[in-house]
C-alpha cells in the first residue's frame, strides 16, 4: 500500500452517494485505486468505511457492491488502518478493539464464543472497587479469606488468582457461571457490578465491516435510494411482498448477527440477548429490503404486549434495527437506523415498517415512546426525532405538546431554516405521540397500566404469610375462575399461569364472564407460553371481551 493518486478519496466521498449516469463507472474506478492508497489519518479510514457500507447497502450497480464488499472484508489487513486503531477503538470497524460494559448475556456470549477477545478496563476505580467489593463472595474460601486479609487490593489481585491462559474478564465470567444461583439473579448480581470490558480484535470475532445477512436477493439502485417522504397511507395499504419462518440455520445466523450488530455499536437490546429461537420469521419487502424479526423467550416476555424485535436488512447490510410491543390492534414500534445510513431512506424503511407490523400482526394503532423522541436519549434530540414521526402524522395528547408543537411550526413558517432547539425537543419528547390508520378509532396507549393495578390488590387478597402459598393460592383460584386444574397444564404453561393469576384475578373479577370467553382467556395465557407470541396476538384478536376491557 502506498500514497498513490491521493484525490482519489476526496473524490469517492464527494460522488459515493450520489447516482447518475456516468457515476457507476467512475466509482469502480475509484474503488480499485483506494485499494492501494495509504489514507492518512483516522478519521479519513472511518469516513471511506462508513462509505464502502452505504455503496454495498445501495449499489448503483450489483458489481459495486461486489467491489464495495471486497474492499470491507480486506478492511483489517489495511496498513493505515493498523497504524490509527487507537484511535479508531469503538466504531466496530474491522482490526479495532471495542470498549463497552457488556451486559451479562452478551458478556457471557462473548467469552464462551471468542475465549481471550475480553479483558477488564482497569482504570475506572469506581467499577474496580465494585468488583472487588462483590469478589469474595464469588471465590472459593481460602481465596475470599486472602483477599479480605490484604489491606488494599486493587484489581491486580485477579492476576494471582486466575490461571495463566484465562483472562481476568474470563475468569470473573466464568465465576459468576459458577454461582449458586438461577440465571435472573446472576444477570441481577452482575449487572450491578457494572463492569467495563474491552474486547480486542483478532480473526472471526465481532466487527460490523463484514457482519451480514444473505436472505433476499440484492437489488441494484441505479437511481440511489429513496429520499422523498411517502404517502404513509398509501404504503400501509401496500403489504410486504412475502412473509416466511426461517429455517433453524437461518436463525442461528440471525441471532448472530444480532448480537454483532449491536456489540459493534456498543448497544444491546433483550430481545436478543434471550431470543426465542423457534418464533423468527422474514419481512421481505423486495428491492433487497427485509425486516428480521424474532420473538423473546417466554420466561422473559411482558404479560401483555408480545414483544418482537428484528434487524433491518437492506442487501443483507444490517441498517437498522426495530422493536414492536404489540397488543391487540395497537403497536409500539421502536425504529432505529445506524448512524451510517441515516441519510438513506429512513422515511421509507419506516414506512414500510408499518406496513408489515399492519400485515403480520393486523395492527392499525401506533405509538412512540418518549425515550424513542429524545427523554433520556441524546441521539434522539440530536436528530430531531420527534419532528420525523411528526411529518408522518403522528401527535401527541397532552395539552402541552400540543401547544408546544403549534408554537414550533409557526416559528418554522416564519424563518425559514429554523430549528426546534434541544430544550424544546426534550419538552416534545416528554409525551407519547400517536397515529391511528382506523378512522373510527383513536390511537392511545392499552390500559395494561390499570390492569396490572388491578393484579397487584387481586394478589393482595391472598392473606398467607409465606411467599410460596401466597403464589399456590392465588393460582388456584384463578384456574378455578377459567375451570381449569392447575396440576394438569404443563411445566412452562404452570409456570405462565402463576404469572398471569393476579390478572386473571382482576380481569374475570371485572363483570360477568361467560364460560366461553374464560375459556378462550386460558387458551390465550397458555398461548403466551408456546413457541410464538404470534399465536397470543392472534388469539387476542378473537377475544372481544379482552380487548375491551385493555382498549386494544
Amino acid at each position: 500500500m502506498r500514497p498513490r493518486n491521493p484525490r482519489a478519496l476526496a473524490e469517492f466521498l464527494r460522488i459515493a452517494r450520489r447516482y447518475g449516469a456516468g457515476l457507476a463507472g467512475r466509482k469502480l474506478t475509484l474503488l480499485r485505486s483506494l485499494a492501494r492508497v495509504r489514507l492518512q489519518s483516522a478519521g479519513q479510514i472511518q469516513r471511506l468505511h462508513e462509505a464502502l457500507c452505504f455503496l454495498e447497502a445501495y449499489p448503483d450497480e450489483l458489481r459495486l457492491a461486489r467491489a464495495a464488499r471486497r474492499l470491507l472484508r480486506a478492511f483489517s489487513e489495511r496498513g493505515d488502518l493498523r497504524r490509527h486503531r487507537g484511535r479508531l477503538r469503538g466504531t466496530g470497524i474491522a482490526g479495532t478493539d471495542i470498549p463497552y460494559r457488556f451486559y451479562w448475556p452478551t458478556a457471557q456470549w462473548i467469552s464462551q464464543n471468542w475465549p481471550g477477545a475480553l479483558v477488564l478496563e482497569r482504570e475506572d476505580a469506581d467499577h474496580a472497587r465494585a468488583i472487588l467489593e462483590a469478589l469474595p463472595q464469588l471465590l472459593e474460601p481460602a481465596q475470599a479469606e486472602w483477599l479480605r486479609s490484604l489491606p488494599s487490593p486493587g484489581l491486580e489481585v485477579l492476576d494471582r488468582l486466575r490461571p495463566k491462559a484465562v483472562t481476568d474478564a474470563d475468569f470473573l465470567i466464568g465465576l459468576f457461571v459458577a454461582m449458586p444461583s438461577d440465571e435472573p439473579g446472576r444477570e441481577s448480581f452482575f449487572d450491578r457490578m457494572d463492569p467495563p470490558f474491552i474486547m480486542h480484535t483478532g480473526p472471526g470475532r465481532p466487527e460490523r465491516s463484514c457482519a451480514r445477512l444473505a436472505l433476499v436477493a440484492p437489488a441494484a439502485r441505479p437511481a440511489g435510494p429513496h429520499r422523498t417522504r411517502p404517502d404513509l397511507r398509501a404504503e400501509v395499504r401496500r403489504p410486504p411482498r412475502r412473509v416466511r419462518k426461517l429455517s433453524a440455520p437461518e436463525t442461528a445466523d440471525l441471532i448472530r448477527i444480532a448480537r454483532v450488530s449491536m456489540v459493534t455499536r456498543e448497544r444491546d437490546l433483550a430481545v436478543f440477548q434471550y431470543p426465542e429461537a423457534r418464533d423468527a420469521f422474514l419481512v421481505d419487502d423486495g428491492a433487497g429490503l427485509a425486516f428480521a424479526m424474532l420473538g423473546i423467550e417466554p420466561a422473559r416476555r411482558a404479560l401483555l404486549p408480545a414483544t418482537y424485535a428484528g434487524l433491518t436488512l437492506q442487501n443483507g447490510m444490517p441498517i437498522g434495527y426495530v422493536q414492536l410491543d404489540i397488543l391487540g390492534r395497537h403497536a409500539a414500534v421502536s425504529f432505529n437506523a445506524f448512524e451510517t445510513f441515516r441519510d438513506g431512506e429512513s422515511a421509507r424503511v419506516f414506512a414500510r415498517l408499518l406496513a408489515a407490523t399492519r400485515r403480520v400482526f393486523a395492527c392499525d394503532r401506533f405509538s412512540v415512546e418518549p425515550y424513542q423522541l429524545g427523554t433520556g436519549n441524546d441521539e434522539g434530540i440530536e436528530s430531531g426525532a420527534w419532528w420525523f414521526y411528526r411529518r408522518f402524522g403522528f401527535r401527541p395528547h397532552t395539552t402541552a405538546a400540543r401547544r408546544l408543537a403549534r408554537r414550533e411550526e409557526l416559528r418554522r413558517l416564519a424563518r425559514p431554516g429554523y430549528r426546534s432547539g434541544p430544550r424544546a425537543l426534550r419538552e416534545l419528547a416528554r409525551a407519547h405521540v400517536f397515529l391511528s390508520f382506523d378512522p373510527a378509532s383513536r390511537a392511545g396507549l392499552p390500559r395494561t397500566q390499570r390492569w396490572l393495578a388491578a393484579a397487584v390488590a387481586a394478589l393482595r387478597r391472598c392473606p398467607d404469610r409465606e411467599p410460596e402459598r401466597r403464589r399456590e393460592m392465588a393460582t388456584r383460584l384463578a384456574a378455578r375462575r377459567l375451570g381449569a386444574r392447575a396440576d394438569a397444564l404443563s411445566t412452562r404453561e404452570r409456570a405462565m399461569f402463576e404469572r398471569w393469576a393476579g390478572l386473571v384475578l382482576a380481569l374475570t373479577g371485572a363483570g360477568r364472564w361467560t364460560a366461553g370467553e374464560r375459556r378462550r382467556l386460558l387458551a390465550l395465557v397458555i398461548a403466551k407460553a408456546g413457541r410464538s407470541e404470534r399465536n397470543f396476538q392472534r388469539q387476542l384478536l378473537r377475544h372481544r371481551r379482552l380487548r375491551q376491557l385493555l382498549d386494544c
